[in-house]
């Protein structure tokens, strides 16, 4: 089976990216390794014309897509149709997708986020702000967790979780950095594994 049937077969997932593009590039590396194989990253998509995320989609042959800020859902629906996605990759995007919008992709909208829900989530915790409340808290455990998208921002079933130590001394920068490497690297790309394989056998089944 030549590599253009055999993507084919595979879930066409977009990515939804505001900045960097680290947990991006982890879904990169994993398509490139084999690990992510029931998935093909088909477009990364982005309201910011800036972000660095859209270099590294470009780097690995992945096409990227800007859409305007204003009007972004309707546009992004058009997009999503237009290129036959069938699940969705919030990875470091800073935007809160509408009820509307979530309800027509149950199961298919995938996030991840920076700490163990229940704790630190929901409206306001994002980046840094997560990492500083742990630390305020002062839990000896934080970690990172994907989950489904639905109309409550991190309120949709949790998929994957994995926790990581707080030591002492760390800073939210060097406690973000430890999360992302100890946890959100490795577990979104085995999520995008777990929901592409179970999307892609719905779609063989209804052949």
């Amino acid at each position: 089976m030549s590599e253009m049937e055999n993507r084919m077969d595979r879930t066409p997932i977009a990515v939804l990216v505001s900045g960097g593009g680290t947990n991006l590039q982890a879904l990169i590396d994993a398509q490139e390794s084999g690990t992510l194989k029931s998935g093909v990253l088909r477009v990364v998509i982005s309201a910011n014309p800036r972000a660095f995320a859209l270099e590294r989609a470009r780097k690995a042959g992945i096409e990227a897509l800007v859409l305007p800020s204003a009007g972004f859902e309707q546009a992004l629906a058009e997009a999503l149709e237009a290129r036959e996605i069938d699940m969705i990759i919030l990875a470091g995007f800073m935007r809160i997708l509408s009820a509307e919008f979530t309800s027509r992709w149950p199961r298919r909208i995938l996030n991840i986020h920076p700490a163990l829900i229940p704790s630190f989530c929901g409206q306001g915790y994002y980046g840094l702000k997560v990492h500083e409340a742990a630390l305020a808290r002062g839990v000896k455990v934080t970690g990172a967790t994907v989950h489904y998208v639905n109309e409550i921002p991190d309120g949709g079933e949790i998929i994957l979780q994995k926790p990581v130590e707080v030591l002492p001394g760390d800073t939210p920068e060097v406690l973000q950095r430890r999360v992302m490497e100890q946890a959100e690297w490795i577990l979104l790309p085995q999520a995008a594994e777990l929901v592409a394989a179970e999307l892609a056998a719905k779609g063989e089944q209804n052949r």
